[in-house]
């Protein structure tokens, strides 16, 4: 993987991987993503998984805040 990284997030709390699986709902969307140091699993909109652009193998990065994690294409 490329080594970019967002700048404006401490690179402690970015987790780089692919997208492994997509449960999706009517509202809201469950996205596992596979890290060299495990699967990282986010809750986020069916809209968000939608704008993204999100499919099985798509790189991602997965961005920590206490108990949430953001996904941002990558």
């Amino acid at each position: 993987m490329p080594s970019q990284a967002i700048q404006a997030i401490n690179v402690r709390n970015q987790f780089r991987g692919k997208v492994k699986e997509i449960i999706r709902g009517d509202v809201v969307s469950e996205i596992d993503v596979e890290t060299p140091w495990g699967i990282v699993t986010s809750v986020i909109t069916t809209r968000s998984v939608n704008q993204l652009e999100l499919v099985v193998g798509s790189e991602v990065v997965a961005l920590v805040k206490s108990t949430e994690v953001s996904i941002a294409r990558l």
